[in-house]
């Protein structure tokens, strides 16, 4: 496994992913740590582990992962996660994974893993001006610690969030952007791209800020894709929503290390929802 950077560093060991005899299949206990507020599996955890266990079954880093989701899982349980490699050439290889508990299927996710040196590079996005991760202060409510949420630690750094929404402030961002500060679990490394599906699970979370509406919404589809990966524990999620229509939201967040650097970018569909206040 010469081109796994990090083993089970990262989200890969906070996920809690456990081998089988079948190299191919891998379990995933649940624990309150993967669940959302709302008690079922957080959507970037499902592509987390699903990335986990392909780069781990083929020795070789994703490039891009997108994953479908099916159907919710709740504790108790553990999610049988199941690789299957399509083809196997020099450069890349191409995977499915099927994430299944009792026999229902989660989510479904694709892949391509691999990697080729070239001298040829860039990055053409731009990095949008909001302040550091240490000139914010942890905004998690009491209600959701505990969860999967304390562990990214979200910090709202361009918008407002549905809550302040929910408590009478009036704001409508007619940009469409929204930014978040989030944390890798377990600290400062070299992010893989299960770390970045942990952290790239956020375009929903921009749906109240754009519309000036306490809405959010429930991941359809997440798309992963790495670009250049650097060290670093927190990750700028800067996000643009680009269209709210028929209940359902699309958009697309640049994934930013601390010094600046274009870690990858990730890309959503959800139907809306106006949870309870």
């Amino acid at each position: 496994m010469s081109d796994q950077r990090d083993g089970l560093a990262g989200t890969k060991a906070f996920l809690g992913l456990e081998p089988t005899a079948d190299p191919l299949r891998w379990r995933l206990p649940l624990r309150r740590e993967l669940m959302t507020g709302g008690k079922f599996l957080y959507g970037g955890a499902g592509l987390a582990a699903a990335i986990a266990a392909m780069e781990l079954s083929t020795g070789r880093p994703v490039v891009w992962a997108t994953a479908q989701y099916l159907s919710y899982a709740r504790m108790p349980g553990t999610l049988d996660v199941d690789v299957t490699i399509s083809v196997a050439g020099r450069n890349t290889t191409q995977a499915r994974c099927s994430v299944n508990q009792e026999g229902e299927e989660i989510l479904h996710t694709l892949a391509t893993l691999g990697r080729k040196d070239l001298p040829v590079g860039g990055t053409w996005a731009t990095r949008p001006d909001v302040k550091p991760w240490q000139e914010t202060r942890e905004q998690l409510p009491d209600a959701i610690r505990g969860t999967v949420h304390e562990a990214i630690d979200m910090r709202i750094v361009h918008g407002v969030s549905r809550r302040q929404l929910i408590k009478g402030r009036t704001h409508r961002d007619p940009s469409g952007r929204a930014a978040f500060w989030l944390r890798i679990p377990g600290g400062r490394k070299v992010p893989d791209a299960a770390d970045l599906a942990m952290v790239g699970d956020v375009v929903p979370s921009a749906f109240a800020n754009v519309t000036g509406e306490p809405i959010t919404g429930n991941s359809l589809d997440n798309t992963i894709r790495t670009a250049r990966l650097v060290a670093t524990e927190w990750v700028l999620a800067d996000v643009q929503v680009h269209a709210i229509q028929d209940g359902f939201g699309y958009g697309r967040a640049h994934l930013w290390a601390e010094d600046g650097t274009l870690l990858g970018t990730a890309s959503q569909s959800s139907v809306i929802r106006t949870p309870p206040v």
